[in-house]
């Protein structure tokens, strides 16, 4: 959901998720980026999923064992899955899982949603709310930035913007993630963030109550070991995320 979001996360959630959590993600992560093949060279998907376990310390034994895992077609009968619906206030929420038993994460997610005053949709419910994009984040400090403009643009992306706290967030279609994470690598550049997301095409206005909610929801959800990620459509205002 782009820096501001990702920050709110971390004071909320993300101080409390256990490290075996985060491991378990990221492995499943790379078996599935492993699927389509095991060099990372050439799978750049394959090759994300590694940058993100080693910032997050995962053990090389265990990365490996989920890249052979992957490439060698054995990934445990694991399914992506998606559900979408609404959080108290109207909230979209967006989430894709990973399982190998769809009754018991279909079970799990729904019981997430009616604990917090929320409703599960069917499938493609917000299609008109949420468009999936090739988004990376990187810092700016030393680039030149109508330079590096010109380059994105020539490698596919749509839309370069700087944000407040100086990086460039780089957006385009699924199509163009290949040719710019190309044009990174011929430039000497490393996004900090980098993947496919969903982002809102029209957002919702909340109160400090409704926002605190759809958060726990949010941290419910995200806390399961099936769920890969979840999107909202919440309006950025730094005041809802004061102490």
């Amino acid at each position: 959901m782009g820096r501001k979001w990702n920050n709110i996360k971390d004071k909320k959630a993300g101080q409390d998720k256990a490290r075996g959590q985060i491991y378990t993600k990221i492995l499943k992560e790379i078996t599935k980026a492993a699927k389509g093949g095991d060099n990372p060279e050439s799978n750049f998907m394959l090759r994300l999923a590694l940058d993100k376990a080693k910032a997050n310390n995962v053990p090389r034994d265990n990365v490996e064992r989920a890249i052979k895992k992957g490439a060698g077609g054995d990934d445990e009968g694991y399914e992506d899955i998606n559900y979408e619906g609404y959080g108290v206030g109207g909230v979209a929420l967006f989430i894709e899982a990973s399982t190998n038993n769809g009754t018991r994460t279909a079970g799990n997610v729904k019981s997430y949603f009616n604990k917090y005053g929320g409703s599960l949709g069917t499938p493609g419910c917000l299609q008109f709310v949420f468009e999936q994009k090739v988004v990376y984040e990187l810092k700016s400090e030393g680039i030149d930035e109508e330079s590096f403009t010109l380059e994105m643009i020539d490698a596919g992306a749509e839309d370069i913007e700087r944000d407040d706290e100086g990086y460039f967030i780089v957006k385009g279609p699924l199509e163009s993630f290949g040719s710019i994470q190309k044009k990174m690598d011929e430039l000497g550049l490393t996004a900090e963030e980098a993947g496919m997301e969903r982002l809102p095409l029209n957002f919702k206005e909340v109160d400090q109550e409704t926002f605190t909610q759809v958060m726990k929801l949010i941290t419910t959800l995200e806390n399961d070991d099936d769920v890969n990620k979840v999107y909202h459509n919440i309006q950025y205002d730094e005041a809802l995320f004061a102490d």
